[in-house]
């Protein structure tokens, strides 16, 4: 059954390393029939979240402010798997993504006990580190934000080792990223 998948690109670099593995998880995913729709964060008017918890009065424009999360949030909640894809910035996600995540609460606040709605989830990331020990504080980060919103994982791939742009030529982590979209 074909999928729509929503993947939150919180790289700026559009033809980054980050990108290249977006491309490939795409590619996997297409392979099989499901839609992808990007959201290329940097190049969106997005603002931090106010903490205003005045969020959730109208289900169809949920947050208070009015800025490009208002087409971020019907694919969100529609969506059947969500990825978020990041270089890895001291040891974490990436400003543009993490702002994005903060401002989905206003999806949460829409529902009368504040369920966060479920979601399979994607982690895609490119990072210079390439050890365990660097990856551990983003997996760390990642898989308690699944745990306490009740998402779904579906899979992490992080691509060490690539810090300059086309790093990531010829990476294993290409191919597992494109099986990984057509295993969905």
């Amino acid at each position: 059954m074909a999928k729509k998948i929503v993947i939150l690109n919180g790289s700026p670099r559009l033809n980054g390393n980050t990108a290249e593995l977006i491309k490939a998880f795409t590619a996997g995913a297409e392979e099989n029939g499901h839609t992808v729709i990007r959201f290329d964060l940097d190049r969106m008017n997005i603002h931090g979240c106010k903490g205003c918890l005045c969020g959730g009065k109208n289900p169809d424009s949920p947050c208070v402010q009015k800025d490009d999360m208002e087409k971020v949030y019907p694919e969100y909640k529609s969506c059947d798997l969500l990825v978020l894809a990041s270089p890895m910035y001291y040891w974490g996600i990436s400003g543009q993504l993490k702002c994005a995540i903060d401002r989905l609460f206003a999806v949460t606040e829409s529902d009368p006990k504040w369920a966060t709605p479920k979601q399979n989830v994607v982690l895609l990331m490119a990072s210079e580190g390439n050890s365990a020990e660097n990856n551990a504080p983003v997996l760390d980060y990642y898989h308690s934000l699944l745990n306490f919103l009740g998402w779904q994982d579906c899979g992490s791939i992080i691509a060490g080792g690539v810090l300059r742009l086309d790093d990531i030529k010829g990476h294993a982590a290409l191919d597992e990223a494109r099986k990984l979209g057509k295993s969905i």
